[in-house]
């Protein structure tokens, strides 16, 4: 039986273990340590399109596609696992408090409007619309965009679901194997750590911010900064959010989660007074009920960003066999990771629909 090694065990990995699996083939997970920084365990679970492509329409199509599989992809996991990641895809609003961003918003739904193969479905809405389907929202609302795709997840209960459903696949998961390179023995591809070694017909780096630093041994570029992204939950409360925003989600427990911060090259995670209060500051601005919700936890975590903020597929010339992914949005495109990208890499190949997506872009950028 052909081996595939995955190095990476959060979202990104997991899905693509997971449709590597159903394929046939013998995959292995090299994983770190519970004790480094996790972007699937950071963030805020939300499934989103809008926004997503502006300016560059197959990102949007390609975040369009993972979408429209999350029905099917979340009740698999919950038929396979009995673990629910607790997908809600009611629809979504980006909420407006200023004339700036109001005309910002206007600006980028004009961009998405018309682009051959996206659903013309986001649009510009006003307060009466928005307070008709979140009541409690605030005064300071003056206007903003809806879409019906739009849905958040649960990352820790997705994550548990995707790790118990590719052992069922029978994918083993190596904890504490970090692993350093990538290269050729002889003509076998192999994947190099301290103390092992793992020949293997594909090897798919999937490891956060160490895929820069590893796909480089195969001779794939990868360029990713990080990004540390603050989040404040709140304890448990009726049912009061039914839609999610890029800043606020009602998480299906009760409680509450808001935040939205992205800092450039942070690199160490945790939380600053200052973020926090501005977190506050506009959630409360959003939905005013929040003021006298307690807060019960907040974190800050660093998460994955490409140099261009869109996803990077990378295939190796030199080490035939071997791929990198990387994204900043793990949780949105797991579902075409496990169903597309993962059987694809199994079969030694990326998905055309990939092909502007590809870590060529960035060599095309180097070019004189």
């Amino acid at each position: 039986m052909k081996r595939a090694i995955v190095i990476g065990g959060g979202i990104v990995g997991l899905s693509l273990a997971v449709g590597m699996a159903r394929t046939g083939l013998s995959v292995v997970i090299l994983d770190g340590s519970d004790q480094e920084p996790r972007a699937s365990y950071g963030n805020a679970g939300l499934v989103w399109v809008q926004g997503k492509g502006a300016n560059h329409p197959p990102y949007a199509q390609w975040s369009r596609r993972s979408a429209s599989l999350w029905p099917a992809f979340a009740a698999e996991l919950l038929a396979a696992t009995g673990i629910d990641p607790e997908y809600d895809r009611r629809g979504g609003f980006s909420l407006c408090l200023s004339d700036e961003e109001l005309t910002s918003r206007v600006n980028m739904v004009a961009r998405l409007s018309g682009q051959p193969d996206i659903p013309d479905d986001v649009v510009m809405v006003d307060p009466a619309f928005i307070r008709e389907r979140l009541p409690k929202v605030g005064p300071d609302v003056i206007g903003g965009s809806w879409c019906p795709a739009d849905g958040h997840a649960n990352p820790l209960l997705l994550t548990q679901a995707l790790a118990v459903q590719a052992r069922g696949l029978g994918v083993e998961i190596l904890r504490n194997e970090r692993a350093l390179s990538i290269g050729m023995a002889g003509s076998q591809l192999t994947v190099f750590c301290a103390e092992n070694r793992y020949p293997a017909e594909r090897v798919v780096v999937a490891a956060g911010l160490a895929t820069q630093p590893l796909a480089a041994t195969a001779g794939m570029r990868v360029p990713l900064k990080p990004v540390r992204g603050q989040i404040v939950v709140t304890e448990r409360l009726p049912p009061l959010i039914a839609h999610a925003t890029p800043t606020t989600r009602q998480a299906r427990a009760g409680s509450v989660m808001f935040g939205n911060s992205h800092e450039d090259h942070v690199v160490t995670p945790g939380t600053t007074l200052p973020i926090l209060a501005s977190h506050a500051q506009r959630a409360i601005r959003e939905f005013p009920f929040l003021a006298s919700a307690r807060v019960l936890r907040s974190w800050g975590a660093i998460r994955v960003m490409p140099a261009d903020g869109m996803p990077i597929y990378a295939r190796s010339e030199t080490c035939p066999g071997a791929f990198a992914v990387a994204c900043h949005s793990g949780i949105t495109l797991a579902a075409a990771h496990a169903e597309i990208v993962g059987p694809a890499i199994a079969a030694d190949a990326l998905p055309a629909e990939l092909v502007t997506l590809s870590s060529r872009r960035f060599d095309a950028a180097l070019a004189p």
